[in-house]
């Protein structure tokens, strides 16, 4: 039986000219990423890309399937649909679905509200300093 990481390697050979495609691991699967960007993700063997509202109908006219998984108390669905079948044969049949991936993480990127930065503390004025605890006191 193949590595697990050889799939990974076939996918990212297959999705190569997106331009800086990379598999990372994560949670016994993993992410695959463009730019740093995650557009696709690979769980028990299985390719899928990352969908969205503007994407889903492609997906399921395609006989896609989301990625669910199941924790604890419930069944959770991603934003994820595999790859249709005929999609892992060719990468000129892979790749207008990972754009369409690419597309929707792409989007929701661009969606995603700014983190919040914290604010510089003020400068210690140049009479005072602080002490080893942390205190500040005037110098002589």
């Amino acid at each position: 039986m193949p590595k697990k990481d050889d799939f990974a390697d076939y996918v990212v050979e297959l999705l190569a000219a997106l331009g800086n495609v990379a598999a990372r691991r994560m949670f016994g699967g993993h992410g695959i990423y463009s730019d740093g960007l995650m557009f696709a993700l690979i769980a028990n063997q299985v390719l899928y890309f990352k969908c969205d509202d503007v994407t889903q109908g492609s997906f399921e006219a395609a006989g896609s399937k989301p990625f669910v998984y199941s924790s604890r108390s419930r069944r959770v669905t991603l934003g994820y649909w595999s790859a249709p079948e005929d999609a892992m044969e060719s990468a000129a049949l892979a790749l207008p679905w990972a754009r369409l991936a690419l597309d929707a993480a792409l989007r929701k990127a661009a969606a995603a509200p700014v983190p919040h930065r914290r604010r510089a503390t003020p400068a210690t004025p140049s009479s005072s300093r602080r002490t080893r605890s942390g205190r500040l006191t005037n110098r002589k």
